[in-house]
């Protein structure tokens, strides 16, 4: 009888005390929903917490679940037994859901961000037939890429590959390579990325050196609960050029991708993991290239620590390819000049430890880490010229009080470069920085503090500050502030300042090379970019039933001291004195004694307006998105040395070189039941600017054979149209035609550069 007892008080405790947990998840994004409003039947409440997961009290089963979320439509489940509780919410169409996370580490509104951003979508991404994120983000408004370097409303130029003012993050940590500071576009898994997030302007507080211009910050998708496969195939041809002089194929080249990515969260634990492959023989001769690579991600709930979490992601990719620098002349534009074209593997490596935890304050921990190796090779091997490694953390604390969220981190970021070409470095960077974000009614305060500490070998520190002709301080400090004010739900007025410090890369410093004939010099005392960013701006959102789109103004002023600029010059002090001598060599000795080197030559304000308008949803039975911008820019030299405005191509202007005036993106896509159609446009103005030696050379001898003619024959804006159509075949599975530079135009990003003629692209789509 007492057996009967004991069986019959267990079973009332375990009713008694029973619990519930589970996740909640945006149905569309797959991403997780922090602070939900979770009700039982039985009247228990609780809230999700910052990883989207909640824990609810039982008391009989079944009982049913309620999800309440501002922005979502309310839903419910019965459960019937024990378990884990996966739950997906339908946005609403009519409020706004965007929401990023790069301005101030967490979720944010889109309306309520103080500073211009924009964001590209996975779909955009997948439809249009990338195969790097340089070609995605060059769709952006007020965005220009130019042979692997970026320009946020004109705030970078040309610098042969070395150095970006650009921030480029993953998973909000950091990828620019140890040693040429550069972005390696495409070793970016932008198949895993929930959405690509680009800031415009300073935004050194948060993310330190190389966000000088602004930031691209991606992060990956969450694993969810019933899985995702998605799976991209595709296949593309390039057509002969328009002018006929330029083919130098037997055989139209062609390109092929394959994306497979899969993801899956099961209770406390969850794994992405994603594979690419690409073989593209390229449009020029010689710059074919060929990769492999696998990415993913685990994460892990700790059962003692319910407020934990646990995770890495990963990358490894294999590349060879064929690196191109100048054409061998203007009618063979797609043939390189002797001794410009190189072959070269190469391996990029990255693996991101973190720890995220919530302590009994509800104070949020934060702790990422990154190991990142970038090789350069040669034909045969993956490594020789450079290795180039960083090990990264950055660990912060989020507290709310009130209306108030505090941000408080520390980073340390170690560099350590090997390499015959930029000789051996090892650099260290420090940081501490703090954010401050307050709200008063319709009002929301932005300030943030930045100390920087930065030193390369054993020379003095890169971040000396000045205070007073007698005092220096080792730490060069960084301030933001930033305003929003909510005139309605609709209309938001915002304004902000924002600090930014770029250190100089290994390869700018170091770097002593020649290219077809140009020299390249190294110049140990370069010296640390500094800048600011000012902007106003004006959002209103239209809403007109389910369809949305928002309006966005905004003028801004970019000005930037000590920019890094390689400068055409003679850099041998011996030169003059010796060409005066009777020697007959003495003409060739001057060739190598002139040539580029990277200087702080520049200073400059740029100016501007930019007018963007963005729009998704269905008017009627059509589903209509759009992504349209205008950016007028007026990038200026405020250098008046006649010395240096002689390298100028036109110096009748005080125009930047490489910059222009005005630059215009539109994509538009509609889709009816299973069909959907689309097409975007990409203009740029004339740049009127560039090193005056590529056009008439040294000497009389040109650096870049026909430049001045091709520039003089094309010196208009470009216009570049793109087109595709699609057809779900069924459910998940969509067939895609993409016909980019529909009209063949002929142009060139920057000098000796010429960018692809018209070209096919078939893909299939599965997404389930």
């Amino acid at each position: 009888m007492k057996n009967y007892f004991f069986l019959f008080f267990c079973i009332l405790q375990a009713n008694l005390f029973a619990q519930l947990s589970g996740v909640v998840f945006d149905k569309e994004s797959k991403s997780i929903i922090v602070q939900v409003s979770v009700k039982s039947s039985e009247n228990e409440k609780v809230e999700s917490n910052a990883y989207g997961t909640f824990v609810i009290p039982v008391k009989k089963l079944p009982v049913t679940l309620y999800f309440q979320k501002k922005g979502y439509e309310v839903d419910s489940i019965r459960i019937q037994q024990l378990g884990y509780v996966n739950m997906s919410l339908a946005a609403l169409s009519q409020d706004v859901k965007t929401v990023v996370v790069t301005t101030g580490k967490r979720n944010q509104n889109i309306e309520e961000i103080p500073i211009s951003i924009e964001i590209l979508k996975p779909a955009l991404i997948a439809n249009k037939g990338f195969t790097n994120l340089e070609q995605a983000v060059n769709q952006s408004p007020g965005v220009f890429t130019m042979d692997g370097q970026v320009s946020i409303r004109g705030g970078g130029g040309y610098a042969y590959g070395a150095g970006s003012r650009v921030m480029l993050l993953w998973n909000g940590i950091p990828m620019l390579s140890p040693d040429v500071g550069d972005v390696k576009w495409n070793a970016v898994p932008m198949e895993q990325a929930s959405q690509i997030e680009i800031l415009k302007g300073a935004s050194s507080v948060l993310y330190g050196s190389g966000a000088l211009n602004g930031i691209i910050a991606l992060t990956e998708k969450e694993a969810k609960p019933e899985g995702q496969l998605t799976m991209k195939y595709q296949s593309g041809i390039y057509g002969d050029p328009k002018r006929s002089s330029m083919t130098w194929w037997n055989r139209n080249p062609t390109s092929h991708l394959l994306d497979v990515y899969y993801g899956k969260s099961k209770g406390k634990f969850g794994y992405t993991i994603g594979v690419n492959g690409l073989i593209d023989e390229g449009y020029r001769e010689g710059n074919d290239e060929k990769r492999a690579r696998i990415n993913g991600s685990l994460y892990y709930f700790p059962k003692k620590y319910s407020k934990m979490k646990l995770g890495m992601s990963y990358q490894f990719q294999w590349q060879d390819k064929g690196i191109f620098i100048l054409w061998k002349n203007d009618s063979m534009g797609y043939q390189a000049l002797e001794n410009t074209l190189s072959r070269q593997r190469a391996i990029r490596l990255n693996v991101d430890p973190y720890v995220k935890f919530i302590d009994k304050h509800d104070n949020r921990h934060y702790l990422r880490t990154r190991y990142y190796l970038v090789t350069t090779g040669n034909s045969e091997q993956v490594y020789d010229a450079s290795f180039a490694e960083m090990y990264y953390a950055d660990y912060n604390i989020q507290k709310k009080i009130g209306n108030t969220n505090l941000i408080s981190g520390f980073m340390n970021m170690t560099n350590k470069v090997t390499s015959y070409v930029f000789d051996n470095h090892l650099s260290n960077n420090l940081a501490l920085y703090e954010q401050v974000e307050t709200k008063l009614k319709k009002l929301d305060l932005t300030a943030g503090l930045r100390l920087e500490y930065c030193k390369l070998d054993q020379a003095k520190p890169e971040t000396e500050f000045v205070i007073s002709e007698k005092f220096t301080s080792p730490v060069y400090p960084i301030f933001r502030l930033g305003t929003h004010y909510a005139i309605n739900k609709a209309s938001h007025l915002r304004a902000s300042f924002g600090q930014g410090i770029r250190f100089p890369s290994v390869a700018e410093r170091y770097i002593s090379a020649s290219v077809g004939g140009v020299r390249i010099f190294r110049n140990p005392d370069l010296r640390p970019e500094t800048g600011w960013n000012s902007e106003i701006g004006w959002k209103q959102i239209l809403k007109f039933g389910k369809w949305m789109g928002m309006i966005d103004v905004a003028g801004f002023v970019n000005q930037y001291s000590n920019m890094t600029e390689f400068s055409f010059g003679v850099y041998k002090p011996d030169t003059m004195a010796f060409l005066q001598t009777s020697n007959p060599n003495a003409i060739n000795y001057f060739y190598n004694w002139v040539g580029f080197q990277a200087q702080n030559a520049e200073k400059a304000r740029i100016t501007g307006l930019e007018f963007s308008f963005n729009s998704s949803g269905k008017i009627g039975n059509v589903e209509l998105v759009s992504l349209l911008g205008y950016t007028y820019m007026n990038p200026i030299s405020l250098n008046n040395d006649p010395i240096y405005r002689a390298s100028f191509s036109d110096t009748s202007t005080n125009m930047l070189k490489y910059r222009f005036n005005h630059l215009a993106k539109a994509d538009v896509q509609a889709s009816y039941k299973k069909w959907s159609i689309g097409g975007s446009m990409r203009y740029n103005s004339f740049m009127k600017n560039i090193d005056r030696a590529f056009e008439v050379g040294v000497l009389g001898t040109e650096l870049l054979v026909g430049m001045q003619q091709y520039r003089q024959q094309y010196n208009k804006g470009v216009f570049v149209f793109d087109a595709r159509v699609s057809y779900e075949l069924k459910k998940g599975i969509k067939l895609n035609f993409i016909a980019n530079n529909f009209l063949n135009a002929e142009y060139a990003s920057r000098p000796g550069d010429l960018q692809a003629p018209r070209n096919f692209t078939l893909q299939l789509q599965y997404d389930l």
